[in-house]
């Protein structure tokens, strides 16, 4: 697996589109302006793979990035308010759409905002792949924007309100200085080899 040969592979609008799965997922999930596109171009230390839009909730397909014998998959960003309703419900059907297959999930990765308390939106989704016994990580961006004590402190606010089980992983990570990437491409690197 090399995330440097990183290739996008396709985009789905609607759940029905997707492909039967021939390798192991690690899905990538999180609100519209959580940061998703820029992380996974950090990822792929690519500067443009995934599109990165000034305007949140851009992501509104299901896309996926080849990394050899791995897909990584990026999920539409959910809680964008300037949308239509029914683009919302749309979104929405795609992730559960997505999740409701039967798919090789090595890892779904939770992105929240480490400025701000985790959303009920993100207290949801963390709690929706606790009940579906999904693997998943927690990786917190834009730590940039933080002093590193305060980052620490806003990690352990998040476990608090997540509920997170001790044994879950967290990355606390920022696409504009390079914080935790490396963290979290072992994460993915081990849960593709586990699974």
């Amino acid at each position: 697996m090399n995330f440097h040969k990183a290739q996008f592979k396709a985009a789905y609008g609607t759940s029905a589109q997707l492909p039967r799965p021939s390798f192991p997922e690690v899905s990538f999930a999180g609100r519209s302006n959580v940061g998703k596109s820029s992380l996974l171009n950090k990822l792929f230390a690519r500067k443009s793979l995934a599109k990165v839009s000034s305007t949140p909730g851009k992501t509104a397909t299901i896309n996926f990035y080849d990394v050899g014998k791995a897909y990584l998959v990026d999920l539409p960003g959910y809680g964008y308010a300037k949308v239509s309703k029914s683009e919302r419900e749309r979104w929405s059907e795609l992730i559960e759409g997505y999740f409701n297959q039967e798919r090789p999930f090595a890892l779904v990765v939770a992105l929240i905002d480490i400025r701000h308390e985790p959303s009920e939106l993100d207290q949801a989704m963390v709690s929706f792949l606790q009940e579906r016994g999904l693997p998943f990580a927690v990786a917190l961006t834009k730590a940039d924007k933080l002093s590193k004590q305060q980052a620490l402190r806003q990690a352990a606010l998040a476990k608090k309100a997540l509920d997170l089980p001790a044994d879950t992983p967290l990355a606390i990570t920022s696409a504009e200085k390079g914080t935790g990437i490396d963290d979290l491409r072992r994460l993915i690197a081990n849960a593709i080899s586990a699974g």
